[in-house]
């Protein structure tokens, strides 16, 4: 019996310690890989990269915090499956479906290329960014019980009309809308990624941070990019490359320093490489223990400063890192290579 015993204690024993070295493999792993955040923070996951910036700027241009990311997207994804090229039998038009007529009341060239689409995702995301924080407020002040959420989405599917004109007042009872609401409500949750970044205080640099931050998920594109916002970038014959062909040229996007001349203009207008804004900042500098939301961060080779990230907070920074990759919110001390960290400024 006593040598049983023993035997299964040693089993035991065993076991435990393969427990213990499997879970300390675990811990290794997580913190080896925990490079960047899983998907850059904003609330928002599982929407194509060029969606992403316009959901998040479309949900924060909403007084009404209902307006999430993940019910904008919840709602693009029951529309149209992120399609651009969408039309429907009835006539509506793109990745937010807009009737022509709805669409001349809330349509507006936001993307600058010269034109109003509802197949622009732009226009139609601003525009149901628009569109639908005007029917929160219309469910908010309507008196009507129930989810205010439910309402708003009733009404830009059937029109606010058939919602109050419903008996009683609310979602109408209507197979398609009311098929409509509780898909795009039960389907949030998939959406739904880790929070936005907090940062906090005023001024040029906080200021700088938020700007950036709308545009975390937008592509990385070598030599593109600029106080408006994104752009085609080139290829030099060295950057810009992606598996062997020129990306730059064909991205939409940032680069590293394009990024952070974007977030700071026009309240400071920095010159436009990461050289250039090292020299132009380089007579305030900043100790890394003293970093503060908006300060200017530089890795380089010997002297030859290569990228530039811009502080974000909480140890983090955001930054168009590079080819292949998009703009994100990522821990300072594995954006870039830690051997290769030059110093920081304030603008």
């Amino acid at each position: 019996m006593n040598a049983l015993v023993k035997a299964a204690m040693a089993l035991v024993a065993l076991f435990v310690a393969a427990i213990l070295a499997l879970v300390v493999g675990v811990i290794a792993v997580d913190k080896a890989g925990a490079v960047q955040l899983s998907d850059g923070g904003g609330g928002l996951t599982g929407v194509p990269a060029e969606f992403r910036p316009w959901i998040l700027k479309a949900s924060a241009a909403c007084s009404h915090r209902e307006l999430s990311p993940a019910l904008l997207a919840a709602q693009i994804k029951q529309e149209s499956g992120f399609r651009t090229d969408l039309d429907s039998p009835v006539g509506a038009q793109g990745p937010a479906q807009f009737m022509p007529s709805t669409w001349a009341t809330w349509g507006r060239d936001v993307d600058g290329n010269g034109s109003a689409s509802p197949r622009d995702i732009g226009d139609a995301v601003m525009a149901q960014g628009r569109f639908m924080c005007s029917l929160l407020g219309q469910a908010k002040s309507s008196g009507i019980p129930g989810d205010v959420r439910a309402l708003a989405l009733a009404g830009y599917n059937a029109g606010w009309g058939a919602v109050t004109g419903a008996r009683p007042p609310g979602i109408p009872h209507i197979a398609e809308t009311e098929n409509y609401v509780r898909i795009i409500l039960s389907s949030m949750a998939k959406f739904e990624g880790p929070g936005l970044l907090q940062v906090s205080g005023s001024g040029s640099g906080p200021d700088a941070v938020r700007r950036a931050i709308t545009r975390v998920g937008t592509p990385y594109a070598w030599g593109g990019g600029g106080p408006s916002g994104p752009s085609t970038g080139f290829c030099d014959g060295t950057n810009g490359y992606l598996n062997g062909s020129c990306s730059a040229s064909t991205t939409v996007g940032f680069d590293c320093s394009s990024l952070v001349l974007y977030a700071y203009w026009p309240s400071i207008k920095l010159p436009r490489t990461a050289a250039e804004q090292y020299g132009a900042t380089s007579n305030h500098a900043v100790s890394r223990s003293d970093l503060q939301p908006g300060d200017l961060l530089f890795w380089a080779h010997g002297s030859s400063i290569y990228h530039v990230a811009m502080y974000a907070g909480d140890g983090k920074v955001v930054a168009a890192p590079r080819t292949g990759r998009n703009v994100e919110i990522s821990p300072l001390t594995s954006a870039m290579p830690e051997r290769d960290y030059y110093g920081a400024t304030r603008p």
